[in-house]
């Protein structure tokens, strides 16, 4: 089975990595389905939705905690919504294994399951805690580092990508959002969110 240590070496190399190999015309580089339609990036909401929100976030940020219960009722309420998670897990070790983690479930279809369980838990994160917070959701760790083991490469790519793209941005920490041409550094709230979504409508 793989080990937390294992998991995490992988990541924490080539986010580095790309991270000095950083170029600073990335963001003029990027193209929309870069963003906006990474395949291997979570989607909630509407799939077909004509409005994209991108949210870059980390298990361990209160704030992307406290306002992803508003992010999902705006989502839903609206019915017409892409929200694109992106995982950016800048506040160390146990952020990363959160990440992998989640992104290990969503290969066995268990994605929403894993990140709500996540979502709700308060302060700082342990690995012990993240192990309990899914096992208690029904998720076998087991099973979830097996699903980590086997994606390593897609899992690894993906927060590459993300992080790549956070910089690009020059969003300085969680959450971020970008929708429709505008970018976000900064929490959102309901109002603003509507608004940001009305905007991108045209």
């Amino acid at each position: 089975m793989l080990t937390r240590r294992t998991i995490l070496t992988t990541t924490l190399a080539t986010a580095a990595a790309a991270a000095t190999g950083l170029k600073p015309s990335l963001a003029q580089q990027l193209t929309k389905d870069d963003v906006f339609f990474d395949k291997d990036a979570p989607v909630l909401g509407n799939p077909k939705g004509n409005v994209t929100i991108v949210e870059f976030f980390d298990y361990q940020c209160p704030y992307c905690k406290k306002a992803h219960p508003m992010v999902e009722k705006v989502v839903k309420a609206d019915g017409n919504v892409r929200l694109v998670l992106k995982d950016w897990p800048i506040f160390g070790d146990v952020s990363i294994f959160a990440a992998q983690a989640v992104l290990g479930a969503a290969q066995i279809g268990k994605y929403e399951v894993a990140m709500e369980a996540l979502m709700k838990t308060k302060g700082k994160l342990t690995h012990e805690e993240v192990e309990k917070r899914l096992t208690g959701a029904g998720l076998s760790m087991k099973e979830v580092a097996a699903s980590v083991n086997k994606h390593d490469a897609k899992i690894s790519g993906l927060l590459n990508r993300n992080y790549s793209q956070a910089l690009a941005f020059n969003f300085a920490g969680t959450p971020a959002f970008v929708i429709g041409s505008a970018l976000f550094p900064g929490v959102l709230d309901e109002k603003g969110l509507k608004d940001a979504i009305a905007k991108a409508r045209g």
